[in-house]
């Protein structure tokens, strides 16, 4: 049996499946469809002809567009119909046409969208996909399957990301970009394939990163990606240097984790 609070309005010409709980002022617009399994948070509004299907949970003040499918099947070969659910944070917008499909058992099972996000027409989120918060995906941006984004990451537009990629806080991704590699936070990437081609220094002086902090974040940035071993063996050797940044030490931790993929970098986009 549906959940529906008395203060939300849904169109007459909508559909919400029995078994949707429907939270306090959530407005559901002509021609949308709500499955039976679907949570919408107080605040939500469905503008018109969205869907919203799957285990799917949407946070408080998110808006949805029209022509958007919002927890649809994996598109992934392995999908076998098994219980997986998408959490969309708060007060995100999805606009017209975007994707975002369920996580499948392999993955994890869960499909992950942080607060305060902005996906623009016609994007998708890939299954088990994990977004943190504050993260535009531009118009036509494609994240495939088990990709990590971390905070405030912009990704512009026509941009394809790699499965299993992980891209840093604060990174910057080139419109038409091919993202096949791990990008470091505060990290710019550009190209086809994609060359990370320095720091993100507009992000991180609108973060309120110091002047001397990002002088700091250069050097080590030449040190890892300019010395004459790896990366990752720069990377090690370089710590005890900067242990008191902790805008290096975040990119040093990201670049020692374990990852599926290589490390982009200046050399031919791979590291």
């Amino acid at each position: 049996m549906s959940q529906i609070a008395a203060s939300a309005v849904i169109h007459p010409m909508a559909v919400v499946e029995d078994g949707a709980i429907i939270g306090e002022n959530v407005r559901i617009g002509a021609f949308c469809r709500v499955g039976p399994r679907v949570t919408l948070k107080d605040g939500v509004e469905l503008i018109s002809n969205a869907v919203v299907t799957g285990f799917t949970e949407v946070g408080p003040g998110t808006t949805i567009h029209p022509m958007a499918v919002i927890g649809g099947v994996s598109q992934s070969l392995h999908e076998a119909g098994e219980n997986s659910t998408l959490v969309v944070g708060a007060n995100c917008t999805i606009r017209e046409g975007v994707t975002m499909n369920c996580g499948t058992v392999g993955g994890g099972g869960i499909t992950r969208v942080g607060n305060n996000c902005l996906f623009l027409a016609n994007s998708h989120v890939a299954h088990d996909c994990i977004l943190g918060d504050n993260i535009i995906l531009s118009n036509n941006v494609m994240l495939a399957g088990h990709v990590r984004v971390d905070d405030h990451v912009i990704l512009s537009g026509g941009c394809a990301v790699h499965q299993f990629t992980r891209i840093g806080r604060y990174a910057f991704i080139g419109g038409l970009s091919a993202v096949s590699y791990d990008v470091i936070p505060y990290g710019m990437l550009n190209g086809n394939p994609g060359i990370l081609g320095g720091l993100n220094v507009v992000g991180m002086t609108r973060a309120g990163v110091e002047r001397s902090v990002i002088h700091q974040v250069r050097r080590a940035f030449k040190q890892i990606f300019e010395g004459e071993g790896s990366a990752r063996d720069n990377a090690a050797a370089i710590r005890d240097e900067y242990r008191d940044c902790a805008q290096v030490i975040e990119i040093l931790d990201f670049i020692s984790a374990e990852s599926d993929r290589a490390l982009s970098s200046p050399n031919r986009g791979k590291s």
